[in-house]
């Protein structure tokens, strides 16, 4: 594995860049060699944060602590990567095993709130991958995330899945007028 080390505040010393390399290096064994890491570090007041983020595929793993030391951060973020995986794992053989299910696709309306003012805070670029929903909904749930942008393989449109209060998945198609 290719690791990135960046430090934001931080000056990244060899003793961190050798942990970090030491605690991730033991994630060799589910990736390829060229698959990189990006490990950044940063510190808010006291706070130690680490974040990684490994591309493997079309599969984002992502882990993000805070902590008083910047050591026991590294360990976490390992081990909640490690667990990333094997839940990768496992639902992607649940997937195959299922594959001779319907596929249900949840379609939603958008409300519209009218805001006079927008406050637009942030603003994040990414690679949108080429993928079918169900691959779209796993890698949304191994990120934590509420909803995923991604290509449709079907439609090759741009698609959105997010996970509903019920529980249940929406997709959002656009359609063009």
């Amino acid at each position: 594995m290719k690791f990135t080390i960046t430090g934001r505040g931080i000056e990244v010393s060899e003793a961190i860049r050798k942990q970090i390399e030491k605690k991730l290096g033991k994630l060799d064994k589910f990736f390829e060699p060229d698959t990189e890491a990006h490990i950044t570090l940063s510190v808010q007041k006291s706070r130690q944060i680490v974040e990684a983020t490994i591309r493997h595929r079309n599969v984002i793993f992502r882990a993000e602590e805070a902590s008083n030391d910047l050591y026991d951060c590294i360990d976490i973020i390992e081990e909640v990567i490690e667990r990333q995986i094997g839940k990768h794992k496992t639902q992607l053989g649940k997937r195959i095993k299922d594959a001779a299910a319907q596929k249900e696709i949840f379609e939603a309306k958008a409300e519209v709130i009218e805001e006079t003012e927008f406050n637009v805070v942030r603003t994040k670029r990414f690679p949108v991958s080429l993928m079918s929903v169900d691959d779209a909904i796993l890698q949304m749930n191994l990120l934590g995330h509420a909803f995923f942008v991604f290509v449709n393989d079907e439609n090759k449109e741009i698609n959105v899945v997010y996970k509903r209060k019920s529980g249940d998945y929406g997709l959002l198609m656009p359609e063009f007028k």
